[in-house]
């Protein structure tokens, strides 16, 4: 969930300042990066392990929606 809200947020702003798309995409993405500080928050006492896991699971999530959104642009 965390992943998902920051690469989207992330995307949403990069959408409206690189490619000039609408400013509600822009304040979706600032919502979506706030939920995401809301979800990863709350972390148990080993945050370390949790927050490894996270990186595991962010690069995975980063490389699988660069390689949609590239296929979405030729299809």
């Amino acid at each position: 969930m965390a992943g998902l809200c920051e690469i989207g947020g992330r995307y949403l702003v990069w959408l409206w300042v690189r490619e000039g798309k609408s400013g509600w995409l822009a304040l979706a993405g600032a919502l979506l990066l706030t939920v995401y500080g809301f979800v990863a928050t709350p972390q148990p006492a080993n945050f370390g392990r949790a927050y490894a896991a996270y990186g595991g699971i962010f690069i995975i999530l980063s490389i699988t929606w660069g390689w949609m959104e590239s296929r979405s642009d030729y299809a």
